[in-house]
């Protein structure tokens, strides 16, 4: 299951955010909002999803 990648888009600003939320951004390599980056579906990684999961839009690749 480790292997399963998803896609995930950034879909509102980090701005006046909290710097927690703002480090998992940067965590999955996230910096512009309408980027998307392609990461590994760890239980790591989808931790930081489910913390700023209303500011994302998640795809399963």
């Amino acid at each position: 299951m480790a292997d399963k990648k998803l896609n995930v888009t950034m879909t509102k600003s980090k701005i006046g955010r909290l710097a927690s939320h703002q480090a998992c951004l940067k965590g999955l390599g996230l910096r512009k909002i309408h980027q998307t980056v392609e990461v590994i579906n760890t239980p790591e990684n989808r931790g930081m999803i489910n913390k700023i999961s209303y500011m994302l839009k998640v795809e399963e690749v």
